[in-house]
């Protein structure tokens, strides 16, 4: 039996059939695993040994930010004598030890990308975690491809990260839908030239061109993300 190399993204289309994406792009923290609450509590507890004040809106500031500059704003809040890679390794220490015990997987996110593999669509995992943090999600998915925090020299909302993910998988950016749940991420998967698909979680997702706010990834199909990624630019 042989095997079609072509990417369905690249093949004729019949009539009336619509073309799949080139690529999906995921985020990872809130957008397919829960762990916004590991995160923030690390936050509140690392604020707490300071005996410093650390609020809501602190925490939601940071959601989907590059780690190291996450932790240059918690040295500064609550005045921290650790250099910010030492607050990164405590947080994300703390983190990766709760996604090893338990992956809470975001409503419809995992059986998303099963159907999209099925369907043989490229996918891959954008995240600003390191790769130790993403390692225990890495594991239980599978990706084509893995773009974490630790490997780019910009982090969101820079496009770098979307970008070298997309170069990683040998597919145009303005080709593939990259899934999102902040603000901060949908603005990375933006400027790289992706049609973003917001899932908003901890934080509200503005509306802008070439984004798509939905409120579950649990009724989206293969075939809703080839409708979009086949609109091209608005």
């Amino acid at each position: 039996m042989s095997t079609d190399p072509t990417p369905a993204s690249a093949k004729p289309l019949a009539d009336g059939e619509i073309r799949l994406p080139a690529a999906v792009l995921w985020d990872m923290d809130g957008t397919i695993v829960d762990t916004e609450p590991l995160w923030i509590n690390g936050e509140y507890e690392l604020a707490a040994q300071h005996d410093a004040v650390w609020t809501e809106e602190d925490a939601l500031t940071l959601v989907g930010s590059d780690l190291r500059e996450a932790a240059v704003y918690i040295k500064r809040r609550i005045g921290s004598d650790m250099e910010p890679d030492e607050i990164v390794d405590w947080l994300g220490g703390r983190v990766a030890a709760g996604l090893r015990e338990k992956q809470d997987w975001r409503p419809g996110a995992v059986e998303l990308i099963t159907a999209l593999r099925e369907a043989g669509v490229p996918q891959a995992l954008v995240t600003m975690s390191y790769a130790y943090i993403a390692e225990p999600v890495v594991d239980a998915l599978g990706f084509d491809a893995v773009v974490t925090g630790d490997s780019v020299t910009h982090g969101k909302p820079h496009p770098e990260p979307y970008l070298k993910a997309a170069r990683l998988l040998g597919v145009e950016a303005a080709d593939c839908v990259a899934i999102e749940d902040s603000r901060t991420g949908a603005a990375s998967a933006n400027a790289a030239g992706c049609h973003v698909v917001a899932v908003p979680h901890a934080v509200n997702v503005p509306e802008a061109p070439r984004r798509t706010i939905v409120t579950s990834l649990t009724h989206l199909s293969v075939a809703d993300l080839a409708r979009l990624a086949d609109r091209g630019p608005e």
